[in-house]
């Protein structure tokens, strides 16, 4: 890896795996805290296993506990509800999940002039997910190419990942064209560079932490 002086150098790294199996080996009472946590975490993932809506539940659970509002948060789910319809038809048609990227990148471009990464880049994000980062006309404009582009494929049937592309590009489009004029009657764009520490009100998140410190 490279080191500040500009030079590569051997170094150990870890994955995040990797990182928390290290954490279960250390024989210390300062870290029992952590390998608490650890089996607390396996034992929730395995009763979503059980009961996948459990994980459903904490997921709007978590989203409240970071102060998303109600109406944003029914919208995010109806968005995961159409991507999945979007992609349970991309697999219908053939495509493979590893070209779901591609797929996707065509829809965003052509509505928003940005792929999933420079709109990423573009509201200050790294690992986090661009659409719980997204403001409630943007998540609103990112499933209206989502539906679109399902629609238009149920319609066509495509059998190439180039017809797949081309009506990805046409979905985008429809978002674009609601995109534009959604604009014209604000005289602004709605691509937004906030995200989910500026769209969430950081009073109700501070009371949040300061309430999980108490219990």
């Amino acid at each position: 890896m490279k080191s500040a002086d500009g030079k590569m150098y051997s170094t150990d790294v870890a994955d995040q795996e990797q990182l928390f199996r290290l954490v279960q080996s250390i024989p210390s009472p300062k870290v029992e805290p952590i390998k608490i946590w650890i089996a607390q975490v396996a034992s929730e993932r395995i009763d979503e296993m059980i009961d996948p809506e459990i994980s459903i539940d904490r997921a709007i659970d978590m989203y409240r506990r970071k102060g998303y509002s109600e109406e944003w948060i029914n919208q995010r789910l109806q968005g995961k509800k159409e991507r999945k319809k979007l992609t349970d038809e991309w697999k219908r048609v053939g495509v493979k999940e590893k070209q779901y990227a591609i797929l996707t990148n065509a829809i965003y471009e052509v509505w928003s002039g940005m792929s999933a990464k420079e709109y990423k880049h573009y509201k200050g994000l790294k690992k986090e997910n661009l659409r719980d980062n997204m403001t409630d006309t943007e998540s609103a404009l990112t499933t209206l190419a989502e539906v679109a582009t399902r629609e238009i494929s149920q319609n066509e049937d495509p059998a190439t990942i180039a017809h797949n592309v081309d009506i990805a590009h046409r979905g985008g489009k429809v978002a674009k064209v609601a995109r534009e004029a959604l604009e014209e009657q604000l005289g602004r764009s709605v691509i937004s560079q906030e995200n989910a520490k500026t769209l969430n009100p950081s009073e109700t998140i501070r009371q949040i932490d300061d309430q999980s410190q108490e219990d």
